[in-house]
């Protein structure tokens, strides 16, 4: 623990919800001993300007705001040695906050900024196959599809939906929305694979949309992705059967979803869609995504309650194969 802080806010975040936080947050932080200072962002480029200067000047990154600023935190965060990021949840979702056991009122996580233990995360990358293109971070979910319009949807969705704004974005897009065929090539095996599905999802952490569970096997710390492939099915069993199991994540033992691991993945489409990773647009297909291991320092509690979120794995997940329809 640091005893510096640079409480980065976004005053937008969870319609309003960090900023209404941001002054107790303060205060608790100060109480406990530490030395705080706050910064409002204006937009996401702001954030990560801030992010980088308090990490060289030896700061500890405490990020009050959603998913979104938080992964373009650390990857400003993880091309500098011995940064360390401090997750205060402050949006609609707060799913990396769930899944590292650290409370979702953000003054109770405020506990975790001055007491816990600092531990390599990964990050997920995403990288646009275009000349010249540099790629770019993402903490959790990064997903192409049915939800790339479920996501774009929900951003525009009025703020007073809350929590229920994923739930309204996915039935907005699912009443418009027809198949595509994706093509994936997964490293380090090689292996190429066509569906024709909903989507395809690289997930560097287990949950995403404020509680799903798209990739509930995923881990923080084992330098793979989990790509998750929805195989197209009738949209009433694609509402009634595939979407509520998303929640408790046992949408993975239906046959028409796959999950494979690898290192790095290619992903392309027979139709153009912009992937979103922690809610926010990180590329157009076709993308590289890539596991980084060990990529930043994240505050975790201490204890043994991480033991679901980061840890070895004690058996490989099984390989269903090349399917397609």
């Amino acid at each position: 623990m640091a005893a510096s802080v640079a409480l980065l806010v976004n005053p937008a975040a969870g319609g309003g919800r960090a900023r209404r936080a941001a002054t107790a947050v303060e205060r608790v932080l100060k109480e406990r001993g530490l030395a705080v200072e706050r910064h409002d962002s204006r937009d996401l480029a702001h954030a990560r300007s801030l992010a980088r200067e308090a990490a060289q000047a030896g700061e500890t990154v405490a990020v009050l705001s959603g998913d979104g600023m938080i992964g373009a935190a650390a990857d400003e965060l993880r091309a500098i040695e011995g940064s360390v990021l401090a997750v205060l949840p402050g949006g609609r979702g707060n799913d990396l906050a769930r899944v590292l056991g650290i409370s979702t009122d953000p003054v109770e996580a405020s506990a975790v900024v001055a007491g816990g233990v600092a531990r390599p995360m990964d990050l997920g990358e995403v990288c646009e196959a275009r000349a010249g293109a540099e790629g770019r971070s993402f903490v959790g979910v990064a997903s192409a599809g049915f939800d790339s319009d479920a996501n774009r949807i929900a951003n525009e969705a009025p703020s007073w939906l809350g929590g229920l704004v994923y739930l309204y974005g996915a039935l907005r897009a699912l009443a418009a929305w027809h198949p595509a065929r994706f093509q994936l090539e997964l490293r380090p095996s090689g292996e190429r694979l066509e569906f024709s599905c909903y989507s395809v999802g690289v997930a560097n952490s287990g949950a995403y949309g404020g509680g799903m569970r798209p990739a509930p096997d995923a881990l923080l710390d084992d330098g793979l992705l989990d790509v998750v492939v929805c195989e197209h099915v009738s949209k009433l069993r694609f509402l009634t059967s595939v979407m509520p199991r998303v929640f408790k994540g046992t949408h993975v033992e239906l046959p028409n979803v796959h999950v494979f691991r690898a290192a790095e993945v290619d992903i392309s489409c027979d139709r153009p869609f912009v992937m979103y990773a922690d809610g926010d647009p990180i590329g157009e297909l076709p993308v590289r995504a890539r596991a980084l291991k060990a990529a930043v320092m994240v505050l975790m509690p201490s204890g043994g309650a991480l033991t679901r979120a980061l840890g070895d794995r004690s058996t490989p997940l099984p390989h269903p194969g090349a399917q397609g329809d």
